[in-house]
């Protein structure tokens, strides 16, 4: 096993037949024909073909496009087409720079196919010249990656909600981070794929921070969605990412990530052009379901 494993676990789909999922003919998302089969019953809220799934021309605004799309997901919700639901909103557009078009329930971005955005934090500590990295073990009852490790800090981006803000907020939730703290994350650039899982179709871009935190502090998860954190030097982080997948897959590019940003995988490395290319994996992923 290698880090190089964990970026080809997160490689895009090949050889099925995606179909575009579009607003105002623009492709936002990409959806297999089964689901588009299921769509087609919900003729009023989208318009199903065999050259794609797009939303009815009749639905034109914000409001009316997630109210209308919300109806559709909380039936399918009810029927067990949209398994793992949240209760959360993301917002579905272009990129994340764009005003969303309409918002859906996170549970069904992946079978829209539609970007997912998220923020994951590092947390480091320094002591006497050697960094650590606090890890997270995501509870077993997550719907996606339970038992896994995680960042000491990773979330979904909401819509209306900054980055920043959402980062102070999870930080909270999950690890009992106090603002003065939480403040000092410092943005370390992003990681992106486009990858089939059991969920669908994951085109993400998650937004990466690292914090250095206190060698006296130790986080505590508040909201249940971690079982237990760990302090790991970076011999260990380096062995457990190579090693095997004990680290959920987005998490574990999030580690890979950091290890190229402070050297411990350089130029010489032999899978040094293909890590860094998989680190950033959306647009060519995109560029082969298009094709």
């Amino acid at each position: 096993m290698s880090c190089l494993d964990r970026i080809t676990a997160c490689l895009p789909p090949r050889g099925l037949a995606f179909l575009p999922f579009r607003v105002e003919e623009t492709v936002v998302g990409f959806v297999l024909p089964d689901f588009a089969s299921v769509l087609a019953g919900f003729p009023d809220v989208f318009d199903v073909s065999g050259s794609g799934v797009a939303l009815a021309d009749r639905l034109t605004g914000f409001a009316d496009r997630t109210a209308a799309v919300a109806d559709v997901l909380e039936t399918l919700m009810v029927r067990g087409d949209v398994p793992g639901w949240r209760g959360e909103h993301y917002g579905v557009g272009v990129n994340f720079g764009a005003a969303p078009l309409f918002s859906m329930e996170r549970a069904a971005v992946p079978l829209f196919g539609v970007i997912g955005y998220g923020v994951h934090v590092n947390g480091i500590v320094k002591h006497q010249d050697e960094l650590f990295m606090w890890i997270a073990r995501r509870s077993l009852s997550k719907p996606t990656g339970p038992g896994k490790l995680d960042q000491i800090v990773a979330g979904g981006q909401p819509v209306g909600l900054s980055v920043v803000d959402n980062l102070r907020k999870e930080c909270a939730e999950e690890a009992d981070i106090p603002n003065h703290l939480a403040a000092a994350a410092r943005p370390a650039g992003m990681v992106s794929y486009v990858t089939l899982r059991p969920e669908g179709l994951r085109r993400d871009v998650l937004f990466v921070y690292d914090l250095v935190l206190p060698k006296e502090f130790a986080p505590n998860n508040t909201d249940g969605e971690v079982e237990d954190f760990r302090l790991m030097t970076l011999d260990e982080v380096i062995g457990t990412v190579g090693g095997g997948d004990d680290f959920k897959f987005n998490c574990a590019l999030v580690v890979i990530d950091f290890l190229v940003r402070h050297g411990y995988i350089e130029a010489d490395h032999p899978d040094y052009m293909d890590i860094l290319h998989g680190l950033r994996g959306l647009d060519a992923g995109t560029r082969i379901l298009m094709t």
